[in-house]
C-alpha cells in the first residue's frame, strides 16, 4: 500500500469510472473486518488509508473512563490526557494500533476489493449495454452446448439459448452463426443474464425491418405476425403510400428480400399477407395461398365462416390445421371453413 497504490486506483478511475473514493472507502470496511479476522479482535476499530501516499493505520476506538475492565475497549482518563490533554471522562477517543504486518494483509484485501468492484463495474456496463438491445435481433456465434441449453457469444458476454426457445427443425453445433432474438436482461448475482430466441414472432419482425427499406422508413407497417417457428410464419403489412405495394416490398425483386429472411430461419415458410381494416377481406387474404369464395362475418362473436372452392379445402386447412390455425391467430378471429359443396349441402 504505497504511492503507486493510489495511483493504479486514479487510473482506474480514469479508464473504467470508478470513483477512487469509492474503492478507497469499501477497501477501509474490507479491512476492519480483515484486522479481526487476522488479530482476533472484538473490538471497535476504524482504519483510515492516506489518501495520497497510500499509508494503511488502525486506530481502536476507547471509551475514557475512571475504571478499565477492559483494556481492548476502554482506556483510563490519565492515559487518555497523556495522548491529548483535553479529553474528558465518557469522550471516546482514537487510539492507533496498526500492526507491524497489517501491511501484506492490506495490500492483499485491497486488491481483492479492486477486482471485485472492476467485475461488478464491468458487469453493470454489460446491463447497460444489453438492457438497451431487448427485442432487438443480435449476431451470435454458438459457443457451447450444456443439458440441451445452447450458449451463444454476443461480443462481450454470452446469451442463454434455452431449451424453449429452439426452433424445433434446428440442428444446433458449435461455431455456427445465427441471428437471435434478445428476449430479456436480467440482472444475478453472477452478472447479467440475457436470454435469446429463435422462436419469437419479433425474431421474423426484426429481420424483415433489416432487409426491407420500406419498413425501416415507415412506408410499410408490419401489422402482425403468426408463428410456428420453424414451419410456418404468416406477416400481415400495411403501406401508407398507396403507390408503394406492401407485399411486394416484403417480397423483394424475384423474392430476393424473403428469401434471405426464409435462409436465415433454415427453411420455414413465409406468407405475406396484404393487411386490411375490412375484416371480410383480411380474413380472405389471410387464409392465402388458398383461394376464398366467400367470408360470412359475426362481429358479436368475432367469428367467421369461410367457404372456399372444394379443391382448395386442404390448403385452407392446411397440413394438421396449421395454415387455417395460423389465419386466425394473425386476424384475432375464430375461422370456421368449409367447401362450396360442404356449404352446399348445409344449405339443402
Amino acid at each position: 500500500m504505497n504511492t503507486e497504490f493510489i495511483q493504479a486506483l486514479n487510473d482506474i478511475e480514469k479508464e473504467r469510472g470508478i470513483s477512487k473514493d469509492i474503492l478507497l472507502e469499501a477497501i477501509e470496511a474490507s479491512l476492519i473486518s480483515a484486522y479481526k479476522r487476522n488479530f482476533g479482535t472484538s473490538q471497535n476499530v476504524k482504519i483510515i488509508i492516506e489518501r495520497t501516499t497510500g499509508d494503511v493505520k488502525v486506530y481502536a476506538l476507547k471509551a475514557v473512563i475512571d475504571t478499565v475492565t477492559d483494556n481492548f475497549m476502554e482506556i483510563s482518563l490519565e492515559d487518555a490526557q497523556q495522548i491529548k490533554r483535553t479529553y474528558e471522562l465518557s469522550d471516546v477517543i482514537e487510539v492507533e494500533v496498526t500492526p507491524r504486518k497489517f501491511g501484506r494483509i492490506a495490500a492483499q484485501t485491497a486488491k481483492q476489493v479492486v477486482v471485485q468492484r472492476i467485475r461488478e463495474a464491468e458487469r453493470g456496463v454489460i446491463f447497460d449495454e444489453f438492457i438497451e438491445k431487448e427485442n432487438e435481433v443480435l449476431n451470435a456465434i454458438i459457443q457451447r452446448i450444456e443439458k440441451k441449453n445452447v450458449f451463444v457469444e454476443l461480443g462481450r458476454t454470452e446469451g442463454l439459448l434455452a431449451q424453449s426457445e429452439h426452433m424445433p427443425t434446428e440442428i444446433y453445433q458449435v461455431n455456427d452463426r445465427l441471428k437471435v432474438y434478445v428476449l430479456e436482461v436480467k440482472k444475478t448475482t453472477k452478472g447479467p443474464q440475457i436470454l435469446v430466441s429463435r422462436t419469437h414472432p419479433g425474431l421474423v419482425k426484426r429481420l424483415f425491418e433489416l432487409e426491407v427499406p420500406e419498413i425501416l422508413s415507415g412506408i410499410v407497417q408490419i401489422k402482425n405476425i403468426a408463428r410456428e417457428a420453424g414451419y410456418r410464419s404468416k406477416i400481415s403489412v400495411f403501406s401508407s403510400d398507396s403507390s408503394v405495394d406492401p407485399v411486394g416490398s416484403c417480397v423483394g425483386q424475384r423474392g430476393n428480400r424473403v428469401e434471405k429472411i426464409v435462409y436465415e430461419l433454415k427453411g420455414e415458410k413465409i406468407d405475406i399477407i396484404k393487411w386490411s381494416a375490412d375484416p371480410v377481406e383480411y380474413i380472405g387474404n389471410a387464409l392465402s395461398p388458398a383461394k376464398v369464395v366467400m367470408v360470412q362475418i359475426n362481429e358479436k362473436d368475432k367469428a367467421a365462416k369461410v367457404v372456399v372452392p372444394d379443391a382448395q379445402l386442404s390448403l385452407a386447412i392446411g397440413k394438421e390445421g396449421q395454415n387455417a390455425r395460423l389465419a386466425a391467430k394473425l386476424t384475432g378471429w375464430k375461422i370456421d371453413i368449409k367447401s362450396q359443396s360442404q356449404s352446399q349441402q348445409m344449405l339443402n
